[in-house]
């Protein structure tokens, strides 16, 4: 019998989280960031007000999404570029693979893009007998392990570099003496250099579109980037509907909170703006632009009005890299392409809420990814949201209901309370004195099955407060 995705979350959460190398990877990355975000924020004047003004650009492109989008595809057709609509992941593979049949391509290099994780872009073309370049480099160090990226931002944060140099003697056939960080970048760029001059098409993300210009902007700290998008002769973006930002000048503010949020830089080292095809007297460029429009479920959590702000998710990583739970169990534990609290949050939404439910449980709501987040998503609140829809889409059993039931009424009557909380600490101080803790017959059974038992109080604070002021 195959596992369900909770189940798969549970073994591999305790597997990665008593594997005490990779917690120290995780550690020792996340802290680095850490500080680096922090130092990030002082160069604002106003982090706080910076945040806000993000939160209010955002709010107000979601809120006229349809009018936004329609200017962006506007625009991009004038210049003679393409916009096509996807409802689901199969139409946008679908018409990427119909331009790579009609154009002859073979070779596809791609930069860093979570929204063609999403949705499986790479092994459609690779059934068609493309081959497909990861060119980030965390990109390209995951695709030769044959993993999916650890985290939205840093894809390959969960190896070292003994690790990655060990990868690269057994998958590229050199030894990189001493694991010399910058001679295994430069190996990694001899390799990917030949794939960029022999690709018919580059494929890239988009970190936001922008609708009163028709561009796209991209943020990398390498330059594969803007080899994906100027070299091939094809040139297609693949991106979330959501990503739409209404004015140029928006950018502003936001490449510096991206960046500051991301990975603490002042600004990312390359900040690329792409509006279409290789125009007349232009140097170079492709010769077709295509920017395909993923929807994938996005709609359906537009049209929610509680939660439609999860579509303001810039995708920075800051609240994976402050989660307590996403530091213990790591990326690939969740077993989705979005992982820690804005997967939790977004996933269920996207792939479906019972698969995943399980997935808002992941979480202590101790508010840390809210207080990170660079443009105010109310992330833990819409961690107990999804809580809350996933019980009432299976429905609450009858015991559940009738222990809900005894328990309302014990808090409405005092009386009743103080009973049932002296019988329970007898009883339970009893069968711990007897050896049962744990066993089948303890309440506090599934409390203690991942914890040490709760050492009872020898009184109530009823009893001690009466104490209190009678003294």
């Amino acid at each position: 019998m195959s596992e369900t995705s909770a189940q798969e979350f549970l073994r591999k959460a305790a597997v990665k989280s008593a594997d005490l190398v990779h917690r120290d990877i995780i550690r020792q990355g996340i802290e680095s960031y850490d500080a680096a975000h922090l130092r990030g924020r002082l160069r604002f004047r106003d982090w706080d007000a910076a945040r806000q003004k993000c939160r209010e650009i955002k709010q107000e492109a979601i809120n006229h999404l349809d009018k936004y989008l329609l200017q962006f595809e506007e625009k991009v057709r004038a210049r003679g570029g393409h916009v096509f609509w996807a409802a689901n992941a199969q139409e946008a593979c679908q018409y990427v693979t119909d331009i790579a049949r009609r154009l002859g391509v073979r070779t596809v290099v791609k930069s860093k893009s979570m929204v063609t994780e999403e949705i499986h872009l790479s092994p459609a073309l690779e059934k068609l007998d493309i081959k497909v370049w990861e060119t980030d480099l965390g990109e390209f160090i995951v695709q030769l392990r044959n993993e999916p990226p650890y985290h939205i931002v840093t894809p390959a944060m969960h190896l070292n570099r003994a690790q990655i140099a060990d990868l690269f003697h057994e998958k590229l056939g050199e030894r990189i003496p001493g694991n010399d960080p910058t001679k295994l970048v430069a190996l990694a760029r001899r390799r990917l250099r030949q794939s960029f001059f022999s690709a018919e098409m580059g494929i890239s993300g988009a970190n936001f579109i922008v609708a009163d210009s028709g561009v796209i902007a991209i943020s990398t700290n390498e330059g594969n980037g803007r080899l994906c998008t100027s070299v091939p002769r094809i040139h297609v973006v693949v991106t979330g509907i959501e990503k739409v930002l209404p004015r140029l000048e928006d950018l502003a503010v936001f490449w510096p909170v991206l960046a500051t949020s991301g990975t603490g830089q002042a600004i990312t080292t390359y900040s690329t703006l792409i509006g279409g095809p290789r125009q007349a007297g232009e140097a170079d460029g492709p010769d077709e632009f295509h920017v395909v429009l993923v929807d994938n479920g996005r709609s359906r959590l537009l049209a929610d009005a509680e939660q439609r702000e999860v579509l303001h998710c810039i995708r920075c990583g800051a609240c994976l890299n402050t989660c307590p739970v996403y530091r213990s169990v790591g990326g690939h534990t969740y077993g989705t392409t979005y992982q820690g609290p804005i997967g939790s949050v977004l996933t269920p939404h996207l792939a479906g809420l019972r698969q995943y439910q399980h997935l808002s449980y992941a979480s202590s709501l101790c508010g840390a990814c809210t207080s990170v987040c660079p443009v105010k998503i109310d992330l833990h609140h819409h961690l107990l949201h999804n809580r809350r829809n996933a019980v009432n889409s299976r429905g609450s059993k009858l015991g559940e209901r009738m222990m809900f039931r005894l328990w309302r009424s014990t808090m409405l009557h005092p009386r009743i309370f103080v009973f049932l909380s002296s019988a329970g600490r007898r009883l339970l101080r009893l069968l711990y004195r007897m050896g049962l803790a744990g066993s089948i017959v303890d309440p506090m059974r599934a409390w203690n099955r991942y914890r040490s038992p709760v050492p009872l109080p020898a009184e109530s604070f009823r009893s001690r407060w009466r104490k209190g002021l009678a003294g």
